[in-house]
């Protein structure tokens, strides 16, 4: 396997994870502006967080680049 492709899927992956995190700091303000109490706003952000990354693997693998 070439360096570049290696690279090309590292680079993927660690967009997945901040697309991961972006989508966790809304989760978390929005159930901060709802109400909820810190520690159930952090649980709903993993929460989040897991399913982003997840997602947004299994789109890039399904469309054939990881």
């Amino acid at each position: 396997m070439s360096s570049f492709v290696t690279s090309t899927r590292v680079l993927l992956v660690v967009i997945a994870l901040l697309i991961g995190c972006l989508i966790a700091l809304a989760a978390a303000m929005l159930a901060r502006a709802a109400g909820a109490s810190p520690t159930s706003a952090v649980g709903k952000a993993g929460v989040a967080f897991a399913g982003a990354v997840t997602i947004t693997l299994l789109v890039f693998t399904s469309m054939g680049v990881l």
